[in-house]
């Protein structure tokens, strides 16, 4: 293994709404696997929560407020070995909207 380079496909994925994620997930690694590569994952990564404050009325009662919250989940999927039937599957694959998908091919 020392003078064989390992190719590697790096998928991250982002969305506000976790079922979509995993749907889109479980697509991408059921496809992965039907070409013969060997799949990784999906790795559920932290959610990030962003947090708002704002104040419930505009005039006098600066106590009472009101938070609202967005969460962005995430998943990693590593690929490892894929052949050119992968990437053309995957390239065809179709995900649902809300879904951002960040590809990183490398050969190490």
């Amino acid at each position: 293994m020392v003078g064989q380079k390992q190719e590697k496909i790096r998928i991250r994925m982002e969305a506000y709404d976790h079922s979509v994620l995993d749907l889109s997930a479980s697509e991408i690694v059921d496809t992965a696997k039907r070409t013969g590569a060997i799949v990784h994952g999906p790795i559920p990564l932290p959610t990030r929560i962003e947090r708002y404050t704002v104040l419930r009325s505009p005039h006098i009662d600066r106590k009472s407020r009101e938070q609202f919250e967005i969460r962005t989940h995430k998943r990693l999927i590593d690929i490892i070995q894929p052949t050119g039937k992968t990437i053309d599957a995957l390239n065809k694959l179709s995900l649902p909207a809300g879904v951002d998908v960040k590809i990183k091919a490398t050969a190490s």
